[in-house]
């Protein structure tokens, strides 16, 4: 089957003062319909960047981005802007990060529900008001009618959180990408967004792409893994698989620095040791070189490609077959 999103060579670069610094660096991967990946990795390994290079977020200037993000075959990179608006929100939505900045704080919750199934359901205003009725049930937001009158700043984080849901699936669309979703809530809330995304998902047949550096998240939710460093995905794999046989010294590390049920309480975790490398200035060779207990001197030869150690295991590290 073809894959609903197929992201091949996806660079994404910024000019500055000191220099080029490419954010994300020639990664590839597919998502097919009614797929549910994460995308996982320290903050500022790329993974917000390259949802937004999917978007087309990416500010051209300073940003430049190459490679190709196939959704349904169509090519987003060579759309303009106009051609952009009517797949956003429509075919592709986001889930941002902080939504009391993704929210509008002087528009009604109904003015900012509405505005995308009237420009692309053809929906009048009332049938949209009616709609976002709806949809505000559906995420389980109470007294819907009441909360549509209301504004962003009369919401707890939560409920703004499941506003944002409300809004990226408003239009049905084929494709959700959910940037870290609940990382500002409590451990109950992001539980219940979770686990509503996840319903939704299966309920509307739609593909989600998970942004998170919480692997807990991704045990429970996501299929498959995709592992981040430096810009570069270097592990992809089931999600079992990389839990029960990780590959990459980076993804055993972030495994090794999480608490688990099933060890000791006084078991101390294992932090993965180092700061990530400065991208403004890229040391030769593998980028985990420098934090890497197995780190070798060919290490330092060049970047490792992501290659198969197993069946659809993908690894880039020159030990993984033996790591």
């Amino acid at each position: 089957m073809a894959a609903l999103l197929e992201v091949r060579d996806l660079s994404v670069s910024f000019r500055t003062g000191e220099g080029l610094l490419k954010a994300v660096d020639r990664i590839s991967f597919d998502v097919h319909a009614g797929e549910f990946i994460s995308v996982v990795g320290e903050s500022g390994s790329g993974k917000s960047m390259t949802a937004h290079a999917v978007m087309g977020l990416v500010p051209r200037p300073p940003g430049e981005v190459t490679g190709q993000t196939l959704f349904e075959g169509r090519d987003l990179q060579t759309l303009d802007e106009e051609a952009l608006r009517d797949i956003r929100g429509d075919k592709i939505a986001m889930i941002f990060q902080e939504p009391m900045t993704s929210l509008n704080p002087v528009l009604s919750i109904a003015t900012q529900l509405r505005e995308g199934m009237v420009r692309h359901m053809g929906l009048t205003t009332r049938q949209a008001e009616a709609r976002a009725v709806d949809l505000l049930k559906m995420v389980g937001i109470p007294e819907p009618e009441r909360r549509l009158k209301q504004y962003p700043h009369h919401f707890s984080g939560g409920m703004r959180q499941r506003v944002m849901i409300a809004t990226a699936i408003s239009c049905e669309p084929k494709l959700i990408i959910a940037d870290e979703p609940t990382t500002a809530l409590d451990v109950t809330i992001q539980a219940q967004i979770l686990d509503l995304m996840s319903k939704l998902s299966e309920r509307l047949g739609a593909a989600t792409v998970l942004i998170t550096h919480n692997l807990g998240i991704v045990a429970r939710y996501a299929s498959r893994v995709n592992v981040m460093y430096a810009g570069r995905i270097v592990e992809s794999a089931a999600t079992e698989e990389v839990f029960e046989r990780p590959g990459h010294p980076y993804t055993r590390g972030l495994l090794a620095s999480i608490p688990r049920v099933d060890k000791p309480r006084q078991e101390a975790l294992l932090p993965i040791q180092g700061q990530p490398p400065d991208l403004l200035h890229p040391e030769p060779g593998c980028s985990f070189t420098p934090r890497c207990p197995l780190a070798e001197e060919r290490c330092l030869e060049g970047l490792p490609p992501l290659l198969e150690i197993a069946r659809d295991h993908r690894a880039a590290c020159i030990k993984a077959d033996r790591a």
